[in-house]
């Protein structure tokens, strides 16, 4: 059998890392982005209702302060952070929340993103509280779930689609501050600054939940109270 070359063995190596780290970069950054006359014409922002929603019950447990996301990718281990922040828990930043899950270990990256289930996979690592996955909705039963989402003893992460809302934009988690029934808007606390928090219709928001993420529908993270 020949012998390598420790050069040529350094040489393979750095290609195969070269590779490891082109094709996540190459997939983040050709991702369709959203424009912030985009962003600004597609969800409601009025001050006195951005008022009252931060007012909502859960919403004021964040203290109208997010952590933002690190990077394109990580928009589900950053929710995941805030929400237990929120609730006094000790996993309180991204690295805190994937150490030990064997997710994002790309340099801090997760490639690809979570989908849902790897989002409740690494919530049930990281906390005693309940934690259910809730897809397939029906209008009436997401509604119903909002209302929940003003219990101080939940906290529901949603994962949509941006396009349907913003244009343009792929997959995406977040965190429910609440819900304005009255007015039937559903304040969302977007973890990406570029984004930050919103309120939208709750029948527009479940259209852009109600899609396909590789092999099953999104749908809502409900992280509850303890057994």
């Amino acid at each position: 059998m020949p012998r390598v070359s420790l050069r040529r063995l350094a040489l393979y190596a750095a290609i195969v890392l070269a590779g490891v780290i082109a094709v996540p970069a190459a997939i983040f950054l050709t991702r369709p982005t959203v424009s912030p006359e985009a962003i600004q014409s597609s969800v409601i922002r009025t001050p006195p209702l951005i008022e009252r929603a931060w007012a909502l019950p859960v919403a004021a447990t964040f203290d109208r302060e997010l952590a933002w996301q690190s990077n394109v990718s990580n928009c589900g281990p950053a929710s995941l952070a805030n929400v237990f922040k929120s609730l006094g828990d000790d996993a309180t930043t991204e690295g805190a929340v994937v150490e030990g899950t064997g997710q994002c270990w790309l340099f801090g990256y997760c490639p690809i993103g979570l989908t849902l289930d790897e989002l409740a996979e690494v919530a049930r690592s990281k906390t005693y509280r309940n934690t259910a996955v809730l897809r397939n909705l029906t209008p009436e039963e997401f509604r119903e779930h909002l209302r929940y989402s003003n219990n101080p003893e939940n906290r529901y992460i949603i994962n949509f689609l941006r396009a349907p809302i913003f244009g343009s934009g792929g997959g995406h988690h977040s965190p429910i501050g609440g819900y304005l029934e009255e007015e039937d808007l559903v304040f969302v606390l977007d973890v990406n600054e570029s984004f930050r928090p919103w309120l939208i219709e709750r029948e527009r928001l479940y259209a852009a939940m109600n899609t396909m993420d590789i092999h099953a529908k999104r749908g809502l993270l409900l992280i509850g109270p303890p057994p």
